[in-house]
């Protein structure tokens, strides 16, 4: 199934939780906190501006971002847990 977010949605996927700490010791499946990096899997068309114009993204598809921990909405597409959310809701792209 292909989803493509609206607006000024961006649909992503979260990368895999870390099984264990930096110590080395392993986490049992609910100590385990959510991720906060994600992969962008898809953007909408932009936030439509009083213009009538549409603004850029400042992610694109491909790109690894923060996300908040309580930010978007969370979906199953094929078996896999995905996130939609605004781009306001993104608090850093990691180079």
């Amino acid at each position: 199934m292909a989803i493509r977010p609206l607006g000024e949605k961006i649909l992503v996927k979260r990368l895999e939780a870390e099984e264990k700490t930096a110590s080395g010791i392993y986490l049992p499946e609910g100590a385990k906190e959510k991720p906060q990096e994600a992969k962008v899997v898809a953007v909408g068309d932009g936030r439509l501006l009083d213009n009538g114009k549409r603004a850029d993204f400042q992610v694109k598809k491909g790109d690894t971002v923060l996300l908040g921990k309580w930010g978007g909405t969370e979906i199953k597409i094929d078996g896999e847990e995905m996130l939609i959310l605004g781009e306001d809701d993104i608090l850093a792209i990691v180079e």
